[in-house]
């Protein structure tokens, strides 16, 4: 009997030791937890045996890691805004810049009021366009929902926005050639984001290019071809990073959205899309999702 009381005394005297090292154990996890800064990369350990312990520390230490995660995330986009903020000032400023000053000059040269109103009007549209741009990359950056995509007709949203640039196309003296394999050809996309897409190609074109168009399509590819003249050749592994321009770009208008928007379309949509510049021509290509078998019925 007394040898049971013994036994039964170390077993409650070594069960208080346990429960006395697992309170300390806590009281220096909370200590820790206190004293550690949020940004610091420290994590918890345990010396007490057991898998209770082991799992807490697991978990409290899952907790601080996806903390820190999203407090990176958090300083990246905000440093994403401010890069994006400053780039798209200046460029925004200066075609806004242009229309005040023209409006200005309209009050000592009254004669010339319809081509002064002429440049602001353009100058205002050039505003525009880069509102939108900068709309648009800023939704796709902020989680805006993938398009929803099928079978599209590739050659119908093609013609519309061609026609949509008729007037700067003839202006400029491009005529654009078209080698489709076939007109009924279908592509893995979503209507509205493809005509964007062909938009964004066929104004690239024309603001950096030297003339001359042509656009080659067979199943499950699109590619936009255009002389780049007598500039810098472009770093085609840096032409769809957003706020990409050559030296001479800036002068020639845009803000370098215009291709970032084009890689995040085509990448929502399933598909890639990739540069060349070879022989003095630069070669933007379309690859699409082969979900879709490339050919109508």
């Amino acid at each position: 009997m007394l040898f049971a009381l013994l036994l039964s005394l170390v077993a409650l005297g070594a069960a208080m030791l346990r429960l006395h090292a697992y309170r300390a154990q806590l009281l220096e996890m909370a200590r820790v937890l206190e004293e550690t800064p949020a940004e610091s990369n420290l994590l918890l350990t345990v010396r007490m045996p057991g898998t209770a312990a082991r799992r807490l520390c697991r978990a409290v230490n899952a907790r601080l890691e996806s903390g820190r995660q999203l407090r990176t995330e958090m300083l990246r986009a905000e440093r994403e805004l401010k890069y994006t903020m400053a780039c798209i000032s200046h460029d925004i400023r200066t075609p806004l810049a242009g229309a005040i000053g023209y409006l200005q000059l309209l009050d000592g040269e009254p004669e010339r009021r319809e081509e002064y109103l002429a440049i602001v009007q353009n100058r205002l549209r050039e505003l525009e366009v880069l509102l939108e741009e900068l709309f648009v990359y800023t939704r796709l950056l902020n989680g805006a929902s993938a398009p929803e995509c099928g079978e599209t007709a590739a050659f119908p949203p093609l013609c519309e926005a061609l026609a949509e640039f008729y007037p700067q196309m003839e202006a400029a003296g491009v005529r654009p050639e078209l080698r489709f394999e076939a007109e009924d050809l279908r592509v893995w996309a979503n209507r509205t984001a493809l005509e964007r897409i062909y938009r964004n190609l066929i104004a690239n074109a024309l603001r950096h290019g030297a003339g001359g168009l042509v656009i080659r399509a067979r199943a499950g590819e699109i590619c936009f071809s255009n002389p780049m003249g007598t500039g810098p050749v472009p770093d085609t592994n840096r032409l769809f990073d957003r706020f990409y321009q050559s030296s001479s770009a800036r002068e020639k208008g845009g803000a370098g959205l215009g291709l970032s928007i084009v890689r995040e379309l085509m990448e929502q949509m399933g598909g890639s899309v990739s540069a060349k510049a070879e022989g003095g021509v630069l070669q933007i290509c379309l690859c699409f999702s082969k979900c879709g078998d490339g050919r109508g019925d």
